[in-house]
């Protein structure tokens, strides 16, 4: 039977393909434009990261109510909200007088994001047939995967003559052409919309998401820079919002405890019971914070103390996530002919000793060491989350697998949020204390920078004893074979299979910055 695909089929898919490229792309873009951002606007690094790190924010809190909404309105409307969202946070990004603004719009243009990322995998499972998906998701994921890493030389390239702002002129009329192919497109092909009653939002459940992960977030970020130079301008100090955080949170768990027993949790918490999949979350989130603390100290090195140009920046930043991109398709075949674990421990030793191999870059080395260091970081990392990501659901039985997918995504986001404002919090303490003590700006700077960097090594240290954790040889790691908790649920519900879970967790990096 040919494996060929109706006409209308491919098009719908290289059209919301191309249109999640466009939007994931932006979550990176900003990474090498924070210095020339902090010029304009009068902002300091620790107001500049809340570009990134608002932008994940929001990630976070918008991912776990896209099931909902594909299901309550469809494919074809949840895609047009999506790209109404993205252009209008893109064309206020780019006209935002203020920094104020500025977020608000990044704000905004997550928003669309959150659902794009979803709603093509979603569609991709709808349309192709199960003997087709994996040749399909191997084309898909490489596109999304390659986004975040051209983000920073996108960026470098457009700074180099232009300033910040037409970094999201550039890229409206191209979300417009793909939002007006994308909707006649899904027209002409008739996507299918989801069976069955349509699902209640639990407006508290999101309400209690956005307190606790934004206020987490948020005292992290302030914490640095407290008790420095007589305290912080924070508009909520950071003890009282990280109290603030730890209640939302909590509340939020005690929301889904009730929810779970007398009707549909945002959030699933049953899939914590699973052994593999808690170490897969744990691993993965951890990962994140290092990765994302990297990618938002190296530009403000680079250019402010090595005195590299944006250009020069983005160019010596991109082969480590096009790395980290072409990886992802050939790791998903390793994992299926090796499993997880020969995978994720090799993966999170490359990741420490290329860590602490740009740390020590910082002090010693030439800007090539910085290079090789961020390549190998990228390698190590593309080990280890694929694999995780498959086996962690591969623990979890049939019924739980949306709410262990969304549970994964919504974490990894909040973990990189809270990763770049762990780095910009170390950075400022370290920077602050320097420049107390005699040192100029640039060298003030540079031992912030490294002190951010000593972080992210002892995080890459967590990530390898979680790595150790890590079971299952190949086709392991399906109920039964994660332990007692996965053996029981097996017995209630087929299982999915292996492929189709190493297909479907594929597009995990396309969240990597």
């Amino acid at each position: 039977m040919s494996d060929a695909l109706p006409p209308t089929t491919t098009t719908v898919l290289r059209t919301l393909t191309v249109a999640t490229f466009v939007v994931i792309l932006n979550e990176t873009v900003l990474v090498n434009a924070l210095p020339q951002l902090m010029g304009s606007l009068r902002i300091d690094e620790r107001a500049a990261q809340w570009l990134s790190t608002g932008f994940m924010l929001t990630l976070a809190v918008v991912i776990p109510t896209t099931g909902w909404l594909i299901r309550r309105v469809g494919t074809r409307s949840s895609f047009r909200l999506a790209m109404a969202l993205f252009l209008t946070g893109t064309a206020a990004s780019a006209l935002a007088p203020t920094f104020s603004l500025l977020l608000l719009g990044r704000v905004v243009q997550a928003s669309g994001t959150a659902i794009m990322m979803p709603l093509l995998m979603t569609t991709l499972l709808t349309l192709v047939p199960p003997r087709a998906r994996g040749r399909v998701m191997g084309n898909v994921t490489l596109a999304i995967s390659v986004a975040p890493a051209l983000g920073p030389a996108v960026s470098g390239v457009v700074l180099q003559w232009l300033s910040w702002r037409w970094l999201f002129g550039l890229v409206l009329p191209i979300a417009l052409l793909v939002t007006v192919v994308g909707l006649r497109a899904l027209r002409v092909a008739a996507v299918p919309d989801p069976d069955g009653p349509r699902p209640r939002l639990d407006a508290v459940s999101v309400l209690l998401t956005a307190v606790g992960f934004g206020s987490l977030v948020y005292g992290l970020a302030e914490a640095g820079g407290e008790g420095a130079a007589g305290g912080s301008s924070a508009v909520v100090p950071a003890p009282v919002a990280l109290a603030v955080g730890a209640a939302g949170l909590g509340l939020f768990v005690w929301r889904q405890l009730v929810l779970q027993r007398a009707g549909e949790p945002l959030l699933d918490l049953r899939v914590l019971r699973h052994g593999q999949y808690a170490v897969a979350l744990a691993l993965t989130s951890v990962a994140f914070m290092a990765l994302m603390g990297v990618m938002i100290l190296l530009p403000l090195y680079l250019q402010q103390v090595r005195g590299l140009s944006v250009l020069e920046t983005g160019l010596l930043l991109m082969p480590g996530g096009l790395t980290m991109g072409l990886m992802g398709p050939r790791v998903g075949r390793w994992f299926d002919r090796v499993g997880a674990r020969p995978l994720v421990l090799p993966g999170a030793l490359v990741l420490l000793l290329s860590l602490a191999g740009l740390t020590a870059a910082t002090v010693l080395g030439p800007w090539w060491a910085l290079l090789v260091c961020h390549v190998g970081a990228s390698v190590g990392l593309a080990l280890m989350l694929t694999p995780a990501f498959t086996g962690g659901l591969g623990s979890l039985p049939r019924h739980l697998y949306p709410s262990g997918s969304a549970m994964l995504g919504t974490v990894q986001q909040v973990a990189a949020a809270a990763g770049t404002a762990l780095s910009i919090a170390v950075l400022s303490w370290r920077q602050t204390v320097l420049a107390a003590g005699g040192a100029g700006h640039v060298q003030a700077l540079d031992g912030g920078v490294r002190a951010a960097l000593v972080v992210g090594v002892v995080l890459a240290v967590v990530v390898v004893v979680l790595a150790t954790l890590v079971r299952g040889g190949p086709g392991q790691g399906l109920p039964g074979g994660a332990g007692p908790a996965g053996a029981e649920d097996a017995r209630d519900e087929e299982a999915p299979t292996t492929e189709d879970l190493g297909e479907r967790g594929r597009h995990t990096p396309a969240s990597l910055g």
